[in-house]
Protein backbone atom coordinates (compact mmCIF):
# COMPACT_ATOMS: atom_id res chain seq x y z
CA UNK A 1 0.00 0.00 0.00
CA UNK A 2 1.90 3.01 -1.28
CA UNK A 3 -0.82 5.42 -2.50
CA UNK A 4 -1.49 8.14 0.09
CA UNK A 5 -4.38 10.56 -0.37
CA UNK A 6 -4.85 13.79 1.53
CA UNK A 7 -6.03 17.38 0.97
CA UNK A 8 -5.32 20.85 2.27
CA UNK A 9 -8.90 20.92 3.60
CA UNK A 10 -8.45 17.91 5.89
CA UNK A 11 -7.83 19.23 9.36
CA UNK A 12 -7.16 22.69 7.87
CA UNK A 13 -3.80 21.45 6.61
CA UNK A 14 -2.91 19.40 9.68
CA UNK A 15 -3.39 16.10 7.84
CA UNK A 16 -0.81 17.13 5.24
CA UNK A 17 1.62 17.84 8.07
CA UNK A 18 1.00 14.36 9.51
CA UNK A 19 1.58 12.76 6.12
CA UNK A 20 4.75 14.79 5.71
CA UNK A 21 6.08 13.47 9.01
CA UNK A 22 5.18 9.91 8.06
CA UNK A 23 7.02 9.96 4.73
CA UNK A 24 10.05 11.96 5.83
CA UNK A 25 13.15 10.11 4.66
CA UNK A 26 11.18 7.79 2.37
CA UNK A 27 9.50 10.10 -0.11
CA UNK A 28 10.30 7.84 -3.07
CA UNK A 29 8.40 4.93 -1.51
CA UNK A 30 4.97 6.52 -1.91
CA UNK A 31 2.66 8.00 -4.51
CA UNK A 32 1.43 11.17 -2.89
CA UNK A 33 -1.89 12.82 -3.77
CA UNK A 34 -3.36 15.99 -2.34
CA UNK A 35 -6.04 18.49 -3.34
CA UNK A 36 -6.88 22.18 -3.42
CA UNK A 37 -10.11 24.10 -3.91
CA UNK A 38 -11.92 24.55 -0.60
CA UNK A 39 -11.07 28.08 0.48
CA UNK A 40 -13.07 27.91 3.71
CA UNK A 41 -12.45 26.29 7.06
CA UNK A 42 -14.63 23.42 8.26
CA UNK A 43 -17.84 24.83 9.72
CA UNK A 44 -17.77 27.94 7.54
CA UNK A 45 -19.92 28.44 4.42
CA UNK A 46 -18.46 26.45 1.55
CA UNK A 47 -16.31 28.50 -0.79
CA UNK A 48 -14.62 26.97 -3.83
CA UNK A 49 -11.74 28.69 -5.62
CA UNK A 50 -10.19 27.52 -8.87
CA UNK A 51 -8.48 30.71 -9.99
CA UNK A 52 -4.80 30.66 -10.92
CA UNK A 53 -3.64 32.92 -8.10
CA UNK A 54 -5.30 30.81 -5.41
CA UNK A 55 -4.08 27.59 -7.02
CA UNK A 56 -0.44 28.68 -6.93
CA UNK A 57 -0.79 29.78 -3.34
CA UNK A 58 -2.47 26.51 -2.32
CA UNK A 59 0.15 24.36 -4.03
CA UNK A 60 3.04 26.16 -2.34
CA UNK A 61 1.34 25.77 1.03
CA UNK A 62 0.75 22.04 0.49
CA UNK A 63 4.36 21.46 -0.58
CA UNK A 64 5.52 23.23 2.56
CA UNK A 65 3.24 21.29 4.90
CA UNK A 66 4.09 17.98 3.25
CA UNK A 67 7.81 18.75 3.29
CA UNK A 68 8.26 17.64 -0.32
CA UNK A 69 9.52 19.14 -3.59
CA UNK A 70 6.72 17.77 -5.75
CA UNK A 71 3.24 16.25 -5.58
CA UNK A 72 2.61 13.09 -7.60
CA UNK A 73 -1.10 13.70 -8.18
CA UNK A 74 -2.70 17.09 -7.62
CA UNK A 75 -6.50 17.25 -7.64
CA UNK A 76 -8.94 20.10 -7.91
CA UNK A 77 -11.08 19.13 -4.92
CA UNK A 78 -14.29 20.56 -6.37
CA UNK A 79 -14.96 22.45 -9.59
CA UNK A 80 -15.28 26.20 -9.16
CA UNK A 81 -18.48 27.22 -11.00
CA UNK A 82 -17.18 30.80 -11.31
CA UNK A 83 -13.93 29.90 -13.10
CA UNK A 84 -13.78 28.13 -16.48
CA UNK A 85 -12.22 24.70 -16.08
CA UNK A 86 -9.84 25.58 -18.91
CA UNK A 87 -8.38 28.38 -16.78
CA UNK A 88 -7.97 26.18 -13.73
CA UNK A 89 -6.39 23.26 -15.57
CA UNK A 90 -4.20 25.64 -17.55
CA UNK A 91 -2.79 26.95 -14.28
CA UNK A 92 -2.41 23.40 -12.95
CA UNK A 93 -0.48 22.52 -16.11
CA UNK A 94 1.96 25.32 -15.32
CA UNK A 95 2.72 23.54 -12.04
CA UNK A 96 3.54 20.40 -14.01
CA UNK A 97 5.92 22.32 -16.26
CA UNK A 98 7.53 23.84 -13.16
CA UNK A 99 8.16 20.35 -11.73
CA UNK A 100 5.99 20.94 -8.66
CA UNK A 101 3.30 18.50 -9.76
CA UNK A 102 3.59 15.34 -11.85
CA UNK A 103 -0.01 14.48 -12.71
CA UNK A 104 -3.35 16.27 -12.60
CA UNK A 105 -6.67 15.09 -11.24
CA UNK A 106 -10.24 16.24 -10.74
CA UNK A 107 -12.74 15.34 -8.04
CA UNK A 108 -16.52 15.08 -8.36
CA UNK A 109 -16.43 16.64 -11.84
CA UNK A 110 -19.15 16.09 -14.43
CA UNK A 111 -18.60 14.32 -17.74
CA UNK A 112 -18.50 17.45 -19.92
CA UNK A 113 -16.13 19.21 -17.50
CA UNK A 114 -13.78 16.24 -17.61
CA UNK A 115 -13.70 16.35 -21.40
CA UNK A 116 -12.98 20.10 -21.44
CA UNK A 117 -10.26 19.74 -18.81
CA UNK A 118 -8.58 16.84 -20.59
CA UNK A 119 -8.43 18.89 -23.80
CA UNK A 120 -6.22 21.43 -21.99
CA UNK A 121 -3.90 18.94 -20.25
CA UNK A 122 -4.13 15.16 -19.72
CA UNK A 123 -6.12 14.31 -16.60
CA UNK A 124 -4.67 11.25 -14.90
CA UNK A 125 -7.39 10.47 -12.38
CA UNK A 126 -10.89 11.34 -11.27
CA UNK A 127 -11.69 10.98 -7.58
CA UNK A 128 -15.42 10.69 -6.94
CA UNK A 129 -17.70 8.81 -4.60
CA UNK A 130 -18.44 5.26 -5.75
CA UNK A 131 -19.81 2.40 -3.71
CA UNK A 132 -22.73 0.01 -3.61
CA UNK A 133 -24.94 2.83 -2.38
CA UNK A 134 -23.51 5.63 -4.57
CA UNK A 135 -23.39 4.69 -8.23
CA UNK A 136 -24.13 8.02 -9.92
CA UNK A 137 -20.97 8.09 -12.02
CA UNK A 138 -21.71 4.82 -13.80
CA UNK A 139 -24.07 6.41 -16.32
CA UNK A 140 -21.85 9.09 -17.89
CA UNK A 141 -18.74 9.92 -15.90
CA UNK A 142 -17.07 6.49 -15.79
CA UNK A 143 -17.57 5.87 -19.55
CA UNK A 144 -16.05 9.27 -20.38
CA UNK A 145 -13.07 8.58 -18.12
CA UNK A 146 -12.52 5.23 -19.76
CA UNK A 147 -12.74 6.73 -23.24
CA UNK A 148 -10.02 9.22 -22.26
CA UNK A 149 -7.85 6.76 -20.30
CA UNK A 150 -8.48 8.48 -16.97
CA UNK A 151 -8.15 6.34 -13.83
CA UNK A 152 -11.00 6.17 -11.33
CA UNK A 153 -10.32 6.68 -7.62
CA UNK A 154 -13.49 5.99 -5.61
CA UNK A 155 -13.64 7.67 -2.22
CA UNK A 156 -16.02 6.41 0.48
CA UNK A 157 -16.11 2.95 -1.14
CA UNK A 158 -17.59 1.70 2.14
CA UNK A 159 -20.40 4.24 2.15
CA UNK A 160 -18.76 6.37 4.86
CA UNK A 161 -18.33 3.21 6.89
CA UNK A 162 -22.02 2.33 6.79
CA UNK A 163 -21.55 -0.70 4.53
CA UNK A 164 -19.24 -2.30 7.10
CA UNK A 165 -22.30 -3.02 9.24
CA UNK A 166 -20.75 -1.30 12.26
CA UNK A 167 -23.38 1.44 12.52
CA UNK A 168 -26.98 0.91 13.57
CA UNK A 169 -27.59 4.53 14.60
CA UNK A 170 -25.81 7.88 14.75
CA UNK A 171 -25.66 7.77 18.54
CA UNK A 172 -22.11 6.46 18.59
CA UNK A 173 -20.84 9.19 16.27
CA UNK A 174 -19.12 12.31 17.55
CA UNK A 175 -21.24 15.45 17.68
CA UNK A 176 -19.03 16.96 14.98
CA UNK A 177 -19.28 13.91 12.68
CA UNK A 178 -20.68 15.08 9.31
CA UNK A 179 -22.64 11.85 8.96
CA UNK A 180 -25.07 13.11 11.58
CA UNK A 181 -26.33 15.66 9.05
CA UNK A 182 -26.38 13.41 5.98
CA UNK A 183 -29.77 12.26 4.67
CA UNK A 184 -28.88 8.58 4.48
CA UNK A 185 -28.26 8.50 8.22
CA UNK A 186 -31.50 10.31 9.07
CA UNK A 187 -34.45 8.63 10.79
CA UNK A 188 -36.51 6.63 8.34
CA UNK A 189 -33.75 6.45 5.75
CA UNK A 190 -31.37 4.80 8.21
CA UNK A 191 -33.72 1.89 8.88
CA UNK A 192 -34.25 1.22 5.18
CA UNK A 193 -30.52 1.32 4.52
CA UNK A 194 -29.82 -1.01 7.43
CA UNK A 195 -31.98 -3.60 5.67
CA UNK A 196 -29.57 -3.47 2.72
CA UNK A 197 -26.58 -3.95 5.01
CA UNK A 198 -28.28 -6.95 6.62
CA UNK A 199 -28.48 -8.64 3.21
CA UNK A 200 -24.82 -7.86 2.54
CA UNK A 201 -23.93 -9.35 5.92
CA UNK A 202 -25.61 -12.60 4.92
CA UNK A 203 -23.71 -12.78 1.63
CA UNK A 204 -20.44 -11.90 3.36
CA UNK A 205 -20.91 -14.56 6.03
CA UNK A 206 -21.49 -17.16 3.33
CA UNK A 207 -18.10 -16.26 1.80
CA UNK A 208 -16.35 -16.07 5.15
CA UNK A 209 -15.59 -12.34 4.91
CA UNK A 210 -16.93 -9.17 6.49
CA UNK A 211 -19.61 -6.98 4.90
CA UNK A 212 -17.01 -4.25 4.51
CA UNK A 213 -14.62 -6.57 2.69
CA UNK A 214 -17.43 -7.69 0.38
CA UNK A 215 -18.42 -4.10 -0.42
CA UNK A 216 -14.82 -3.05 -0.99
CA UNK A 217 -14.14 -6.07 -3.19
CA UNK A 218 -17.19 -5.14 -5.27
CA UNK A 219 -15.68 -1.70 -5.96
CA UNK A 220 -12.30 -3.22 -6.72
CA UNK A 221 -13.94 -5.53 -9.25
CA UNK A 222 -15.27 -2.55 -11.25
CA UNK A 223 -12.09 -2.70 -13.34
CA UNK A 224 -8.32 -2.60 -13.40
CA UNK A 225 -8.51 1.19 -13.74
CA UNK A 226 -10.25 1.51 -10.36
CA UNK A 227 -8.24 2.26 -7.20
CA UNK A 228 -10.54 2.74 -4.19
CA UNK A 229 -9.27 4.67 -1.17
CA UNK A 230 -11.07 3.52 1.99
CA UNK A 231 -10.31 5.76 4.92
CA UNK A 232 -9.55 4.30 8.33
CA UNK A 233 -8.33 5.47 11.72
CA UNK A 234 -7.40 2.07 13.16
CA UNK A 235 -4.77 -0.43 12.09
CA UNK A 236 -7.07 -3.43 12.41
CA UNK A 237 -9.55 -1.90 9.97
CA UNK A 238 -6.69 -1.04 7.64
CA UNK A 239 -5.62 -4.68 7.67
CA UNK A 240 -9.22 -5.76 7.10
CA UNK A 241 -9.49 -3.45 4.11
CA UNK A 242 -6.25 -4.71 2.61
CA UNK A 243 -7.48 -8.29 2.96
CA UNK A 244 -10.38 -7.39 0.66
CA UNK A 245 -7.86 -7.49 -2.21
CA UNK A 246 -7.81 -11.26 -1.84
CA UNK A 247 -11.61 -11.63 -2.06
CA UNK A 248 -12.53 -13.20 -5.38
CA UNK A 249 -16.02 -12.57 -6.73
CA UNK A 250 -17.61 -14.62 -9.48
CA UNK A 251 -20.17 -13.30 -11.92
CA UNK A 252 -22.82 -14.92 -9.73
CA UNK A 253 -21.39 -13.28 -6.60
CA UNK A 254 -21.45 -9.85 -8.23
CA UNK A 255 -25.05 -10.35 -9.35
CA UNK A 256 -26.10 -11.40 -5.85
CA UNK A 257 -24.37 -8.39 -4.27
CA UNK A 258 -26.02 -5.95 -6.66
CA UNK A 259 -29.41 -7.60 -6.11
CA UNK A 260 -28.95 -7.13 -2.36
CA UNK A 261 -28.11 -3.44 -2.79
CA UNK A 262 -30.02 -2.06 -5.79
CA UNK A 263 -29.35 1.68 -6.13
CA UNK A 264 -33.04 2.54 -6.36
CA UNK A 265 -33.61 1.13 -2.86
CA UNK A 266 -30.97 3.29 -1.18
CA UNK A 267 -32.86 5.81 0.94
CA UNK A 268 -31.79 9.45 0.96
CA UNK A 269 -29.36 11.49 -1.09
CA UNK A 270 -25.64 11.15 -0.42
CA UNK A 271 -25.27 14.80 0.60
CA UNK A 272 -27.57 17.52 1.83
CA UNK A 273 -29.00 19.94 -0.72
CA UNK A 274 -26.22 22.51 -0.34
CA UNK A 275 -23.38 20.00 -0.67
CA UNK A 276 -24.98 18.43 -3.72
CA UNK A 277 -24.51 21.72 -5.61
CA UNK A 278 -20.73 21.16 -5.51
CA UNK A 279 -20.69 17.74 -7.21
CA UNK A 280 -20.83 16.84 -10.89
CA UNK A 281 -19.75 20.37 -11.75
Amino acid sequence: MTFLDTADFYGAGHNEQLIGRAIAGRRDEVVLATKFGFANRLGEPTRIRGDAAYLRQACEASLRRLGVDYIDLYYQHRVDPQVPIEETVGAMAELVRAGKVRHLGLSEAGARTIQRAHAVHPIAALQSEWSLWTRDLEAEVAPVCRDLGIGLVPFSPLGRGFLTGRYSSVEGLAETDVRRSQPRFADGNLERNLAIVAKLNELAAAKGVTAGQLALAWVQHRGDDVVPIPGTRRQRYLEENLAALAVELSTEDLAAIEAAAPPEQVAGTRYDATSLTFVNG
